[in-house]
């Protein structure tokens, strides 16, 4: 077979992927195609952790449908599993069904894994290729590979902004600057994440839900950034979706139980000095979390960036120009150009009447 067939069956193999992207989580969304004699015959994707994998999907697809696969060509989008987790090694699985070739697209970051699933595959002498369509494959990922390789997860900023920069009125107001469709594509980029993080300034003047509105998409886990622990204990923050509140250690100690009394989780990560960022983020790792979204103020978004903890910026760009407002980070002020923080654009597309900007730190 081909190289190019080789590409389309991944192709193929992708878009089942992104099926699970919304539940698949913390494991990685990963897509499956069985080819025989040249067609696609099976096709499946990973569902919610503890059920069956994007192989086993496939083969059990096939097996409902009395079609034979022994010997059949498998196009995976990640490396087949070669562990004991929630479910039973996928490579072990392949073997069994007697797999004649197994193409992945990536290997698997996971220590428990790197490697293991496709000699497990090569010893029982099933003919194995890896890095068809790589980079697709790491980027449909992304947040898996980040976390499994730095304990943190990829950390997604969100914000929506003036011509000029402006997020908000000098007098706070902002609803709305940008269209209904791209504050809709803006809660899809919340469904993808598995976790969300706002600032105390924006819970107190926004009392907002951080949630999920479109039919049948999860929302994330909340977390907020509250050194005092001024979240008020009946505000939408804390309904729906499981908070986790980082206070520093000099909240007061009855406000603390207040919020536990709430229903929030409540963790201290900083003393007079203010929050410890980076030990957030990695908490929020350690939590299984691969995406983490940010929607919040220029405080919090501001020493996020100072801190280099942001890796990718969705901006949403409102053809308007607003004047004295409020910037969405702050920032500086910088004396040298040389210390200006810069990126590359990686993907520009109009949401109605606005253009949605992404941008990623060198």
């Amino acid at each position: 077979m081909t190289d190019t067939s080789d590409e389309i069956f991944m192709r193929a193999a992708l878009e089942e992927a992104r099926k699970g992207r919304y539940i698949a989580p913390p494991n990685p969304a990963v897509g499956c195609v069985i080819v025989k004699d040249g067609q696609i015959v099976s096709r499946g994707y990973t569902h919610a952790p503890g059920s069956q994998h994007a192989e086993i999907d496939a083969i059990m697809n096939a097996k409902q449908a009395g079609i034979d696969i022994t010997g059949a060509t498998y196009y995976v989008t990640l490396e087949p599993c070669s562990h004991y987790g929630r479910t039973p090694p996928c490579a072990a699985r392949l073997i069994e069904e007697r797999a004649g070739r197994v193409v992945a697209a990536i290997e698997d970051p996971n220590p428990q894994v790197a490697g293991k699933g496709l000699e497990m595959l090569r010893q029982a002498g099933v003919a194995v290729v890896c890095g068809v369509c790589r980079d697709e494959a790491y980027e449909s990922n992304i947040g898996f590979f980040t976390r499994m390789t730095t304990g943190k997860p990829w950390v997604r900023l969100k914000t929506a902004v003036t011509l000029d920069g402006r997020t908000a009125l000098y007098n706070g107001a902002s609803r709305w600057i940008t269209s209904e469709e791209a504050r809709r594509k803006g809660r899809l980029w919340r469904a993808r994440a598995q976790g969300i993080l706002t600032g105390i300034g924006t819970v107190l003047a926004d009392n907002p839900q951080m949630s999920v509105r479109e039919e049948k998409l999860p929302s994330p886990v909340k977390y907020v950034a509250d050194s005092q622990a001024l979240t008020p204990v009946t505000f939408n923050i804390l309904q729906g979706q499981p908070t986790t509140i980082f206070v520093s250690d000099t909240a007061p100690q009855a406000r603390v139980d207040a919020l536990v009394a709430a229903g929030a989780t409540v963790r201290c990560v900083g003393g007079s000095e203010g929050l410890d960022l980076e030990e957030i983020i990695r908490q929020i790792g350690r939590d299984e979390i691969n995406e983490l979204h940010v929607e919040a103020g220029a405080t919090l978004s501001g020493a996020l960036l100072d801190a280099d903890l942001v890796d990718e910026i969705v901006c949403y760009l409102a053809p308007a120009v607003m004047g004295e407002g409020m910037p969405f980070a702050k920032l500086g002020p910088f004396k040298e150009m040389s210390e200006v923080l810069r990126g590359r654009f990686v993907s520009f597309e109009k949401v109605g009447d606005d253009l949605e900007v992404v941008l990623r730190k060198n």
